[in-house]
Protein backbone atom coordinates (compact mmCIF):
# COMPACT_ATOMS: atom_id res chain seq x y z
CA UNK A 1 0.00 0.00 0.00
CA UNK A 2 2.97 2.29 0.21
CA UNK A 3 1.11 3.17 3.49
CA UNK A 4 3.10 4.72 6.82
CA UNK A 5 1.16 3.04 9.51
CA UNK A 6 1.15 4.14 13.49
CA UNK A 7 0.07 2.79 16.55
CA UNK A 8 -0.65 4.25 19.88
CA UNK A 9 -2.22 1.86 22.58
CA UNK A 10 -3.23 2.07 26.08
CA UNK A 11 -3.56 -0.45 29.06
CA UNK A 12 -4.23 -4.56 28.47
CA UNK A 13 -1.64 -7.03 29.91
CA UNK A 14 1.83 -5.73 28.29
CA UNK A 15 3.09 -9.06 26.96
CA UNK A 16 -0.20 -9.75 25.24
CA UNK A 17 -0.85 -5.92 23.72
CA UNK A 18 3.14 -6.57 22.73
CA UNK A 19 2.60 -9.68 20.71
CA UNK A 20 -0.81 -8.70 19.48
CA UNK A 21 1.04 -5.32 17.69
CA UNK A 22 3.73 -7.18 16.47
CA UNK A 23 1.02 -9.78 14.99
CA UNK A 24 -0.82 -6.48 13.74
CA UNK A 25 2.20 -4.88 12.10
CA UNK A 26 3.00 -8.49 10.46
CA UNK A 27 -0.31 -8.80 9.03
CA UNK A 28 -0.05 -5.10 7.72
CA UNK A 29 2.72 -5.90 5.73
CA UNK A 30 1.30 -9.64 4.07
CA UNK A 31 -1.93 -6.94 2.82
CA UNK A 32 0.70 -5.24 1.33
CA UNK A 33 2.14 -7.87 -0.42
CA UNK A 34 -1.22 -9.51 -1.09
CA UNK A 35 -3.26 -6.69 -2.58
CA UNK A 36 0.04 -4.06 -4.21
CA UNK A 37 -1.41 -2.58 -7.28
CA UNK A 38 2.55 -2.10 -7.60
CA UNK A 39 4.37 -5.23 -7.20
CA UNK A 40 4.15 -7.65 -10.32
CA UNK A 41 3.93 -10.70 -7.66
CA UNK A 42 1.22 -9.59 -5.66
CA UNK A 43 -2.40 -11.73 -5.85
CA UNK A 44 -4.19 -9.03 -6.95
CA UNK A 45 -2.30 -8.09 -9.62
CA UNK A 46 -2.13 -11.50 -10.92
CA UNK A 47 -5.83 -11.79 -10.39
CA UNK A 48 -6.19 -8.97 -12.19
CA UNK A 49 -3.68 -10.23 -15.45
CA UNK A 50 -6.17 -13.42 -15.21
CA UNK A 51 -2.84 -15.31 -14.06
CA UNK A 52 -4.60 -16.70 -11.28
CA UNK A 53 -8.29 -17.20 -10.09
CA UNK A 54 -10.30 -15.25 -7.33
CA UNK A 55 -10.62 -19.59 -5.39
CA UNK A 56 -6.63 -19.53 -5.61
CA UNK A 57 -6.37 -16.11 -3.91
CA UNK A 58 -6.19 -15.46 0.12
CA UNK A 59 -9.47 -15.66 1.33
CA UNK A 60 -8.95 -11.74 2.55
CA UNK A 61 -9.04 -11.31 -1.33
CA UNK A 62 -12.57 -12.44 -1.56
CA UNK A 63 -13.56 -10.45 1.62
CA UNK A 64 -12.38 -7.26 0.26
CA UNK A 65 -13.93 -7.58 -3.09
CA UNK A 66 -17.44 -8.39 -1.97
CA UNK A 67 -16.75 -5.38 0.63
CA UNK A 68 -15.83 -2.92 -1.96
CA UNK A 69 -18.97 -4.40 -4.59
CA UNK A 70 -21.33 -3.40 -1.16
CA UNK A 71 -19.66 -0.02 -1.30
CA UNK A 72 -20.40 0.18 -4.95
CA UNK A 73 -23.92 -0.75 -4.81
CA UNK A 74 -24.31 1.39 -1.76
CA UNK A 75 -22.55 4.63 -3.22
CA UNK A 76 -24.70 4.72 -6.75
CA UNK A 77 -21.48 3.40 -8.56
CA UNK A 78 -19.25 6.45 -7.32
CA UNK A 79 -17.28 3.82 -5.90
CA UNK A 80 -15.18 1.30 -7.57
CA UNK A 81 -13.15 -1.87 -7.22
CA UNK A 82 -11.76 -1.20 -10.92
CA UNK A 83 -9.38 1.22 -12.02
CA UNK A 84 -9.29 2.16 -15.82
CA UNK A 85 -10.73 -1.02 -16.33
CA UNK A 86 -8.32 -2.68 -14.49
CA UNK A 87 -9.41 -4.65 -10.77
CA UNK A 88 -7.83 -2.22 -8.28
CA UNK A 89 -9.52 -2.31 -4.43
CA UNK A 90 -7.01 0.40 -3.67
CA UNK A 91 -9.77 2.62 -1.78
CA UNK A 92 -10.88 -0.01 0.19
CA UNK A 93 -8.06 -2.02 1.14
CA UNK A 94 -5.83 0.80 3.36
CA UNK A 95 -9.27 1.19 5.82
CA UNK A 96 -10.20 -2.27 5.76
CA UNK A 97 -6.49 -2.91 6.74
CA UNK A 98 -6.56 -0.16 9.67
CA UNK A 99 -9.66 -1.44 11.15
CA UNK A 100 -8.56 -5.19 11.19
CA UNK A 101 -5.40 -4.12 13.25
CA UNK A 102 -7.24 -2.05 15.92
CA UNK A 103 -9.81 -4.56 16.41
CA UNK A 104 -7.13 -7.23 16.78
CA UNK A 105 -4.66 -5.18 19.52
CA UNK A 106 -8.30 -4.38 21.23
CA UNK A 107 -9.29 -7.78 21.21
CA UNK A 108 -5.87 -9.07 23.17
CA UNK A 109 -7.14 -6.57 26.06
CA UNK A 110 -5.98 -3.13 25.32
CA UNK A 111 -8.72 -0.29 26.36
CA UNK A 112 -7.52 2.32 23.99
CA UNK A 113 -6.45 1.75 20.54
CA UNK A 114 -5.83 4.36 17.61
CA UNK A 115 -4.36 3.03 14.83
CA UNK A 116 -3.25 5.54 11.96
CA UNK A 117 -2.80 4.37 8.49
CA UNK A 118 -1.78 7.92 6.08
CA UNK A 119 -4.19 10.13 8.29
CA UNK A 120 -6.84 7.86 8.30
CA UNK A 121 -7.46 6.25 11.96
CA UNK A 122 -9.38 4.28 13.97
CA UNK A 123 -10.05 4.31 17.30
CA UNK A 124 -11.52 2.16 19.79
CA UNK A 125 -11.79 2.39 23.33
CA UNK A 126 -10.03 5.57 25.25
CA UNK A 127 -6.91 6.60 25.67
CA UNK A 128 -7.36 7.14 29.53
CA UNK A 129 -10.46 7.72 31.79
CA UNK A 130 -12.50 10.79 30.94
CA UNK A 131 -10.35 11.28 28.00
CA UNK A 132 -11.54 10.72 24.51
CA UNK A 133 -9.14 9.98 21.40
CA UNK A 134 -8.96 13.13 19.35
CA UNK A 135 -7.80 13.63 15.11
CA UNK A 136 -7.04 16.72 13.48
CA UNK A 137 -7.97 17.55 10.21
CA UNK A 138 -5.88 18.90 8.20
CA UNK A 139 -6.81 22.74 6.24
CA UNK A 140 -6.47 21.52 2.52
CA UNK A 141 -5.95 25.63 1.93
CA UNK A 142 -3.34 25.98 4.56
CA UNK A 143 -0.45 23.96 4.93
CA UNK A 144 -0.07 22.88 8.07
CA UNK A 145 -3.31 24.58 9.60
CA UNK A 146 -6.18 22.08 10.82
CA UNK A 147 -9.89 22.67 9.80
CA UNK A 148 -11.45 20.26 12.46
CA UNK A 149 -11.00 18.63 15.40
CA UNK A 150 -12.57 15.42 15.83
CA UNK A 151 -13.54 13.82 19.08
CA UNK A 152 -14.30 10.74 19.77
CA UNK A 153 -16.14 11.24 23.25
CA UNK A 154 -19.00 8.80 24.23
CA UNK A 155 -18.36 6.43 21.75
CA UNK A 156 -16.00 3.39 22.28
CA UNK A 157 -15.46 3.23 17.79
CA UNK A 158 -14.85 6.20 15.43
CA UNK A 159 -12.97 6.22 12.48
CA UNK A 160 -12.18 9.63 10.40
CA UNK A 161 -11.08 9.08 6.80
CA UNK A 162 -10.35 11.70 4.03
CA UNK A 163 -10.16 11.56 0.49
CA UNK A 164 -8.78 14.85 -1.10
CA UNK A 165 -6.32 16.14 -4.21
CA UNK A 166 -4.16 18.65 -1.91
CA UNK A 167 -1.37 15.73 -1.15
CA UNK A 168 -1.49 13.23 -4.01
CA UNK A 169 -2.71 15.39 -6.75
CA UNK A 170 -5.64 13.80 -9.09
CA UNK A 171 -5.96 10.25 -7.67
CA UNK A 172 -9.25 9.96 -7.49
CA UNK A 173 -11.37 8.82 -10.35
CA UNK A 174 -14.87 9.08 -11.81
CA UNK A 175 -15.97 5.87 -12.53
CA UNK A 176 -18.19 6.96 -14.96
CA UNK A 177 -15.44 7.91 -17.15
CA UNK A 178 -12.40 6.05 -15.97
CA UNK A 179 -10.75 9.32 -16.27
CA UNK A 180 -9.44 12.08 -12.64
CA UNK A 181 -12.53 12.84 -10.59
CA UNK A 182 -13.62 16.74 -11.64
CA UNK A 183 -14.66 18.08 -8.91
CA UNK A 184 -15.02 21.05 -7.07
CA UNK A 185 -13.87 19.90 -4.12
CA UNK A 186 -10.25 20.09 -2.05
CA UNK A 187 -10.90 17.57 0.63
CA UNK A 188 -14.03 15.18 2.22
CA UNK A 189 -13.43 14.19 5.60
CA UNK A 190 -16.15 11.25 7.16
CA UNK A 191 -16.64 10.55 10.09
CA UNK A 192 -17.97 7.06 10.89
CA UNK A 193 -17.95 3.81 13.43
CA UNK A 194 -15.96 1.65 11.31
CA UNK A 195 -12.95 2.88 8.83
CA UNK A 196 -13.24 0.24 6.15
CA UNK A 197 -16.50 2.57 5.06
CA UNK A 198 -15.42 6.06 6.44
CA UNK A 199 -12.30 5.60 3.82
CA UNK A 200 -14.86 4.43 0.66
CA UNK A 201 -17.32 7.01 1.33
CA UNK A 202 -14.94 9.82 1.76
CA UNK A 203 -13.60 8.58 -1.87
CA UNK A 204 -16.50 8.64 -3.36
CA UNK A 205 -18.24 11.49 -1.60
CA UNK A 206 -15.72 13.68 -3.35
CA UNK A 207 -15.93 12.25 -6.59
CA UNK A 208 -19.69 13.06 -6.30
CA UNK A 209 -18.67 16.94 -5.77
CA UNK A 210 -19.69 18.81 -3.35
CA UNK A 211 -23.47 19.17 -3.52
CA UNK A 212 -24.16 15.80 -4.40
CA UNK A 213 -21.70 14.57 -2.39
CA UNK A 214 -23.10 16.42 1.02
CA UNK A 215 -26.48 14.80 0.23
CA UNK A 216 -25.44 11.57 -0.12
CA UNK A 217 -23.34 11.85 3.22
CA UNK A 218 -26.38 13.25 4.69
CA UNK A 219 -28.42 10.04 4.19
CA UNK A 220 -26.19 7.52 5.38
CA UNK A 221 -26.52 6.24 9.03
CA UNK A 222 -24.44 6.88 11.75
CA UNK A 223 -21.89 9.21 8.87
CA UNK A 224 -20.80 12.69 9.39
CA UNK A 225 -18.62 14.70 7.31
CA UNK A 226 -16.38 17.97 6.62
CA UNK A 227 -16.17 18.61 2.87
CA UNK A 228 -13.79 21.97 1.46
CA UNK A 229 -14.09 23.49 -2.04
CA UNK A 230 -12.03 24.77 -3.98
CA UNK A 231 -13.40 28.30 -3.27
CA UNK A 232 -12.50 27.68 0.56
CA UNK A 233 -16.37 27.30 1.33
CA UNK A 234 -16.57 24.46 4.13
CA UNK A 235 -19.81 22.42 4.60
CA UNK A 236 -20.80 19.55 6.50
CA UNK A 237 -23.32 17.59 7.54
CA UNK A 238 -26.11 18.08 10.25
CA UNK A 239 -25.00 16.01 13.30
CA UNK A 240 -20.63 16.81 12.79
CA UNK A 241 -20.69 19.63 15.01
CA UNK A 242 -21.64 16.78 17.90
CA UNK A 243 -18.30 15.36 17.02
CA UNK A 244 -16.21 18.52 17.38
CA UNK A 245 -13.84 18.88 20.08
Amino acid sequence: MGTVFSFDVRGGEPAAVRAALEEAAAELRRVDEVFSTYREDSEVSRLARGETTLARCAPEVAEVLELGAQAERASGGWFSTSFRGRLDPTGIVKGWAVERAARHIAAAGASGVSVNGGGDVQMLGAPGAGRPWRVGVSDPLRPGGLAAVVSAAGTDELAVATSGSTERGAHIVDPRTGRSAVTDLLSVTVVAPRLTWADCWATAAFAMGAREGLRWLESLDGVEALLVTAGDEVRWTGGLAARLG
